[in-house]
């Protein structure tokens, strides 16, 4: 398909009900949002991330999708960050609970990458895989349409080979682009997607641009160098939950939440009553929230992580380890933004290394409190 193609795509997911949100640009960033054509899209332009930093630049091309990610995730188009729970409103009779029908949009996401096709799996598994399956989150998956685009670039901060979820998007999509010099390589995911690509423009590809595609995707996969070696990870991490080096790590971090914000799978949330003026009508709100809050582990009036360093060690080690144990998986899917906007540059990847490099092969050390301290970390 050739690139003109991308506004009849926009435009027959648009008369199919879908409200199309994708890559735009916003206060010099790359972020996700209503896309009405291909003219909201980042054309010529790309993102420079390492720890710490992130900022545009100019690409010496017009490619569409030739970014990595931004700050945003789809997550909060399926887990938004505020949720009406419930309302309630006072009467002659006394209170009257209501809860609220779900919201009746379609969303059609344009430029989902591999790790976030990824995220969306591991959030999937926590919002509908469970005995209690949350009503918000199921009609909004639901009705959600995925065109997936492959990365053809990476950032420093990717390690998405380490973790197994990219840079090829291979399932769970409706439709995957594949962005090269002459156009767009589409493939097939659903009946779904076969629905809209009848609509579309295109022609079965020729074995030069299916070389083409497969080449600009392996430049992706070259590129990245990060790595994240999880072998052993777990017991790594569950056997030295008192190693002092969680202590030279609280010495940087700020407790700022950003890395919880950022991520596409935490998923941390608090429930609050919102009254207005009157005193006769009451909100329960569900708002993101996050274990790097100090009143977040709040129990019998006092937070039981009161110190940032247990904080960061909770974060980190739901994220590669009791992740495990509650869902299968582990929930990081290697997007790097954790590592790009920590505003002090802190890199998780660095600082396994670092706890692998200080405890050697003796992975059973303060074995004696492990468990006890496992169950005051949860």
């Amino acid at each position: 398909m050739l690139a003109e193609g991308l506004d009849t795509l926009i435009r027959a997911l648009a008369e199919d009900g879908f409200q199309v949100v994708g890559p735009t640009i916003d206060q010099q960033a790359i972020v996700y949002g209503e896309i009405k054509a291909t003219s909201d899209l980042p054309r010529g332009w790309t993102d420079l991330q390492e720890a710490g930093t992130y900022r545009l630049q100019r690409r010496e091309d017009e490619a569409y999708f030739g970014y990595v990610v931004g700050s945003h995730s789809w997550k909060k188009y399926l887990f938004p960050p505020v949720t009406l729970v419930a309302s309630a409103d006072l009467g002659e009779n006394g209170w009257r609970m209501q809860t609220p029908e779900p919201d009746p949009v379609k969303y059609a996401f344009l430029g989902v990458r591999a790790c976030e096709l990824a995220a969306i799996r591991i959030q999937d598994q926590v919002f509908l895989g469970g005995p209690f399956v949350d009503p918000t989150y199921e009609a909004r998956r639901s009705r959600a349409f995925i065109v997936a685009v492959n990365c053809t670039q990476a950032a420093p901060t990717c390690f998405c080979t380490s973790m197994n979820t990219g840079p090829r998007c291979d399932s769970d999509f409706d439709l995957a682009l594949t962005e090269t010099s002459s156009g767009f390589l589409i493939e097939i995911g659903t009946d779904a997607g076969q629905v809209i690509a009848a609509l579309l423009p295109v022609r079965p590809a020729n074995s030069t641009e299916i070389d083409q595609a497969e080449i600009a995707r392996q430049r992706a996969a070259d590129q990245i160098t990060r790595r994240l070696d999880t072998d052993g990870l777990r017991d790594l991490l569950m056997n030295n939950l008192r190693h002092p080096h969680w202590e030279e790590i609280a010495q940087r971090c700020l407790s700022c939440t950003n890395c919880t914000m950022v991520c596409p799978t935490c998923f941390c949330s608090s429930v609050s009553e919102v009254p207005d003026l009157t005193g006769e009508h009451v909100d329960r709100e569900r708002h993101w929230d996050s274990c790097f809050n100090l009143d977040f582990s709040n129990m019998n009036g006092s937070p039981t992580r009161n110190s940032i360093s247990s904080r960061y060690r909770q974060w980190m080690t739901h994220k590669l380890a009791t992740w495990h144990d509650q869902f299968g998986s582990s929930g990081c899917v290697g997007c790097g933004r954790c590592i790009t906007w920590c505003p002090v540059g802190i890199d998780l990847t660095r600082e396994v290394v670092a706890l692998r490099d200080t405890t050697g092969n003796d992975l059973s050390r303060l074995s004696d409190s492990n468990a006890e301290s496992a169950e005051a970390n949860r």
